[in-house]
């Protein structure tokens, strides 16, 4: 096959670029410019796109003796990645910008265009697995390495998408031996630190940026009865479950912690409460993607609200092309999840197997006194 590997300029996208050529695939090198102002260092393990990135990726083509190429898609990028995190913020939601790329950028614009060039497939370093059935159908499914799957974010990118793309390093073991493997194939980038956080906030502070994109917009902070109990210089810069940089002025009648309970950007306030309040027992999303038949009600599943969340034991009430309800404890008490922020996705698996993925949309107590929709509280 044809295959368009993408060159982050780390070590995963290098050793996966090279398995697809120890496969035999005729592979091409790109690496995608997605800041518009590229810094020509990264900061030790944040960011990335720098121009250090840049050189790395094409030392990593020379020495497994490819093409390389540099794809300019920062107004890609700043349109729907960076467009879509501060709109979700100041809508009160928590957007996951990881998932927005891969839907977006990397399985949308990368894998169009490498399509349109006649590439057969796009092949990354994500931590994912493929497998393919005798009748050709093809399965996401976490990596061997648990603790660096990602099949959380890919999950968005639906069955078509997943028909077309390459994950090499599915099946590693650790992270450790991918690192071992780019030392012994001479790729200098064996020792780069992982990148992490948000890749666009290099510095690391998201509301600082949200702050520089969006401006102060001050308001209260105040507990379930209304009372203010502080003050914000913006609802955005809050998340549903958060408990640190509260900074609240009155503490609670019992002294115990106070968590956000939820974002009003309307009103530009901050509801927040005990811990007990954050408790689920249903969860509601909508944009779903399947990969297969959509899920009867009572179907039995783990679900997934957080990129590096533990999965937690679940049940389906009702899906639909668009839509899923899933109760995350069986008896209804929510005991599985808490702090659930709309905005994030909501990933169904069948053991390993990716079965669909949502975005969500709202979240129901288990006593059912009060629903969370993004942006209001409703009893």
């Amino acid at each position: 096959m044809r295959v368009l590997a993408a060159l982050s300029g780390g070590v995963d996208s290098a050793v996966a670029a090279a398995r697809a050529v120890d496969a035999g695939h005729d592979v091409v090198g790109v690496h995608m410019a997605l800041s518009r102002t590229p810094a020509q260092e990264r900061t030790g393990s944040r960011g990335c796109c720098s121009i250090e990135d840049a050189g790395d990726a094409r030392r990593a083509a020379d020495v497994l003796g490819i093409p390389y190429y540099v794809w300019d898609m920062s107004e890609r990028f700043e349109r729907t990645v960076v467009a879509d995190f501060l709109a979700e913020y100041a809508a009160g939601r928590t957007p996951n910008p990881c998932v927005r790329c891969n839907e977006h950028v990397k399985f949308a614009a990368l894998l169009d265009k490498a399509l349109a060039l006649g590439f057969d497939a796009v092949c990354t370093g994500h931590y994912a697995r493929v497998v393919t059935h005798p009748d050709g159908r093809r399965e996401l499914h976490r990596a061997a390495d648990v603790a660096k799957d990602q099949s959380y974010v890919l999950a968005v990118m639906g069955p078509d998408r997943l028909a077309r793309s390459l994950f090499p390093l599915g099946d590693a073991a650790s992270k450790a031996q991918v690192r071992a493997e780019a030392a012994a194939r001479g790729l200098s980038v064996s020792a780069k630190p992982d990148s992490y956080d948000i890749c666009f906030v290099a510095d690391g502070d998201t509301q600082g940026f949200l702050r520089d994109r969006l401006g102060p917009q001050p308001g209260d902070v105040v507990d379930e009865t209304g009372a203010v109990v502080g003050a914000h210089d913006g609802a955005y810069a809050y998340t549903v479950g958060q408990r640190r940089g509260l900074a609240l002025g009155r503490p609670a009648p019992d002294g115990r912690p106070r968590y956000v309970l939820a974002v009003e950007p309307v009103q530009r306030r901050v509801v927040v409460g005990p811990a007990e309040r954050l408790a689920v027992a249903h969860v509601q999303a909508d944009e779903a993607v399947w990969y297969g038949p959509v899920p009867p009600p009572g179907t039995s599943c783990t679900v997934q609200v957080r990129a590096h969340g533990a999965p937690v034991g679940a049940r389906v009430l009702a899906a639909d092309d668009g839509t899923v309800t899933v109760d995350v404890a069986g008896d209804g008490t929510g005991a599985g999840l808490r702090g659930v922020a709309a905005g994030q996705s909501l990933v169904l698996y069948d053991g390993t197997r990716v079965v669909g993925q949502g975005t969500v949309r709202a979240t129901v107590a288990p006593a059912g006194p009060r629903a969370v929709d993004g942006a209001r509280v409703t009893a």
